[in-house]
């Protein structure tokens, strides 16, 4: 929310004009705002309460009446809010929840109130769809503008109700999103109350990612900057690297945040894939190589119905018996051990290496000249990572045995009875 201030040389006829795409004349003043060219404006509209005479709804004859109603010469005019659009829901679902927070307005402070949607500018981000919500400083009654809105002058009262109609705002737009079936919703909420929450529902992944500084403001000169330099680098087809100090700083908090959700998504597929095998029956072994398949696969789709599809894709992979790596779908975990023991000197890393790809170790031939050995860590695990899982149940059933066996021959040594 912005103030319109007469001792910063602004005036309520002027911001009206600029907002609307209209021409206005200041009788105040005496000049004229002529903004007619002004290109990007999709809707415009003015709500006032139900009492209001009838020239409030004439754009110049409001405006004007605002500025003869204040008198000084540092007077507030009129505010602004300035509402962010979300850019998944239509045009005519961001026309109406706009039009609910300019009537919650009206309703609650008794003002005139001046609406202009504007697009996105055709050099900027084209998901930048917003608002400009202009409203009189006085109430407006039958009689004309009246007594002045207190209550959002006060220091005490002002940051309280500036809050609430945030709140307002971000559930018009997480509902708008609901109905649209987005997953992604909206916090008015500073980075800390949003953390303290987290934390409170022992969501400590959300409480990390949340544990950050608020995004640098770049400001009109550094943001036109920046804008160019991305036309820029797509037109060359090279990656975007900021100009500006505040665009770099910008650009790396954007890059860490989009990293940790990444790893925050590919975790909590990890987690779920892990469960679902568990549930299933599989085996600690069995339902960890799901849940590694699940979370390192590049194709990872976001719609929840695209993920329940991909996620019992990986769970009807994770029973197959056979984890050899097809032709047409390189297992991720597989070839990562490989690489890894590739680098590994000598016969040991070879030879897991061979045995991994699923050859013997006598396919490896009679010419690397080593002698009978006892496997390496690495070969023994790949040994199991290979098995069938019902050759690994058997040998699981066979361990099982032979321990209870030793169990049986302990408890004999022990009996006082038997004693030599």
């Amino acid at each position: 929310m912005k103030t319109i201030k007469r001792s910063a040389g602004r005036s309520a006829t002027a911001a009206a004009a600029y907002r609307v795409g209209e021409r206005i004349e200041c009788q105040r003043e005496g000049r004229v705002h002529d903004y007619t060219r002004k290109q990007g404006i999709e809707e415009t509209f003015i709500l006032t309460p139900k009492d209001a005479p009838d020239w409030a709804s004439d754009r110049s004859r409001l405006w004007n009446e605002a500025e003869a109603s204040e008198t000084r010469r540092n007077s507030v005019t009129a505010r602004e809010w300035e509402l962010a659009l979300p850019s998944e829901i239509s045009a005519e679902t961001r026309s109406q929840i706009t039009r609910d927070f300019a009537q919650e307005l009206v309703n609650r402070y008794g003002v005139a109130v001046d609406v202009a949607i504007h697009a996105p500018h055709r050099e900027g981000d084209q998901r930048n769809h917003h608002a400009h919500v202009l409203t009189s400083t006085r109430k407006l009654e039958a009689d004309g503008f009246t007594a002045k809105t207190r209550v959002l002058d006060s220091a005490k009262t002002g940051g309280v109700e500036i809050e609430q109609m945030r709140g307002l705002w971000a559930e018009l737009q997480n509902r708008a999103l609901e109905r649209a079936g987005e997953v992604e919703r909206v916090d008015h909420r500073s980075l800390e109350a949003q953390r303290e929450a987290a934390l409170e529902r022992g969501d400590e992944l959300s409480a990390e990612e949340l544990d950050r500084d608020p995004e640098l403001k770049l400001g009109p000169a550094a943001n036109s900057m920046e804008r160019r330099a991305k036309a820029i680098a797509e037109r060359q087809g090279r990656e975007y690297v900021p100009v500006t100090e505040r665009g770099a700083v910008v650009h790396a908090a954007r890059q860490a945040r989009a990293a940790f959700r990444e790893m925050r998504a590919r975790l909590e597929l990890a987690r779920e894939t892990y469960g679902i095998e568990r549930e299933a029956g599989q085996g600690r072994v069995s339902a960890g190589l799901a849940a590694l398949r699940a979370a390192t696969a590049k194709d990872r789709n976001r719609t929840p119905d695209d993920f329940r599809e991909r996620l019992a894709r990986v769970v009807d992979r994770s029973r197959d018996q056979d984890d050899t790596p097809k032709p047409e779908g390189s297992n991720y975990a597989r070839e990562r051990l490989k690489e890894i023991m590739e680098k590994d000197a000598g016969r040991d890393g070879q030879s897991a290496v061979h045995k991994l790809d699923g050859h013997s170790e006598y396919d490896m031939g009679e010419g690397t000249g080593c002698e009978a050995r006892k496997p390496s860590v690495n070969e023994r695990l790949k040994d199991v990572l290979n098995k069938p899982r019902e050759k690994l149940e058997i040998e699981d059933e066979r361990d099982q045995e032979k321990e209870q066996e030793v169990e049986k021959d302990r408890d004999i040594d022990r009996d006082p009875g038997l004693s030599h």
